[in-house]
């Protein structure tokens, strides 16, 4: 288990959530009209905050995923028309307002099995990958973890060094035999994040988790949401979470045309740099890759004392093992 620079806050704590509650009436200006209503996770607290003109949502981050409330901010400026920016936030503490987003991508695909909303949502999230390119050491600076294929390696190496966070030889955890090949897989993995990177496309925000429940449809597109799991890496790693909820969402089977469908309308953007079979390769290498990223970001959203973590602990070596599954293409 990794240290995190700042203690976990205690949610329940009356204190606190008078402190908490008064911040977001003066950052509102408005009267709040009833009880927050809470939803809380091992890495988040998240309050329906109801008001004389409508909810908005109050998000505080554990340790882990701190870095959110500033990557809002950024990417908010630089992609205005693609996120929900926030109201206002505190980076310190680690706290956002934001405005009611409406309805999820989820909640409208449940009555329109419409596939073709993601082949518009894609190229608008590759738009704002490329937007926020140039801004990588600010992001870096604010917090935002490294998954570089460069430094993913290293990563690996330490994580596969902590044995409590894989649960090893525990119910639920990686095995003995499971372990070790992890461990043989190091020379492997590092040559996959070498041929990455000797690709060139630039590293920039990676939201980690972009499935249909992070997304708001709206009158004039689609606001991604939900950035706790980002980290500044390659952008196609996006594809591994994505392509796979697509797959469960839409009852796909690996290989379906339709998911290199949506790989293409995703990797079109940056069609006037690379070809075609290079992008393609390249999302290939991306997503196996990645399979680390979401065990370490896991990991960082359950450093934390709560109780409740061992619920989602097997979600860090249950990763892992991914690494030797085939891809969903």
């Amino acid at each position: 288990m990794t240290a995190t620079s700042a203690p976990q806050t205690d949610w329940t704590d009356p204190d606190w959530q008078a402190t908490a509650l008064d911040w977001v009436g003066e950052q509102l200006g408005r009267r709040v009209t009833g009880p927050v209503e809470p939803r809380v996770r091992p890495w988040s607290l998240v309050w329906r905050v109801p008001t004389d003109v409508g909810p908005f949502w109050f998000k505080a981050n554990n340790p882990g995923t701190r870095h959110e409330a500033a990557l809002l901010t950024e990417l908010a400026r630089l992609a205005p028309d693609r996120v929900l920016g926030p109201l206002a936030v505190d980076v310190d503490r680690g706290w956002s307002l934001l405005p009611d987003g409406g309805p999820s991508l989820r909640d409208v695909l449940g009555g329109d099995r419409d596939l073709t909303r993601w082949e518009r949502v894609l190229p608008a999230y590759a738009d704002l990958q490329l937007a926020t390119a140039p801004r990588v050491d600010a992001m870096l600076a604010a917090g935002v973890p490294d998954h570089r294929p460069e430094v993913l390696p290293e990563l690996f190496g330490a994580l596969l060094d902590d044995e409590g966070s894989l649960l090893l030889g525990a119910e639920n955890g990686l095995t003995r035999e499971a372990y070790d090949r992890l461990r043989a897989h190091r020379a492997g993995y590092a040559a996959d994040c070498r041929r990455l990177a000797d690709v060139g496309v630039p590293a920039t925000i990676q939201h980690d988790d972009l499935h249909d429940g992070n997304i708001f449809v709206t009158d004039d597109g689609y606001r991604i949401f939900d950035w706790g799991d980002a980290s500044v890496a390659h952008p196609f790693g996006t594809l591994l979470v994505t392509l796979r909820s697509v797959a469960h969402g839409f009852d796909l089977d690996r290989g379906d045309p339709a998911l290199a469908r949506l790989r293409d309308a995703y990797l079109e953007a940056w069609t006037d740099r690379y070809d075609r079979a290079t992008l393609r390769e390249a999302a290939g290498l991306a997503t196996r890759v990645t399979v680390v990223s979401r065990s370490l970001s896991w990991r960082r959203a359950l450093d934390t004392p709560d109780p409740a973590r061992t619920e989602y602990a097997e979600a860090v070596p249950g990763w892992l093992e991914e690494l030797f599954a085939p891809g969903p293409l």
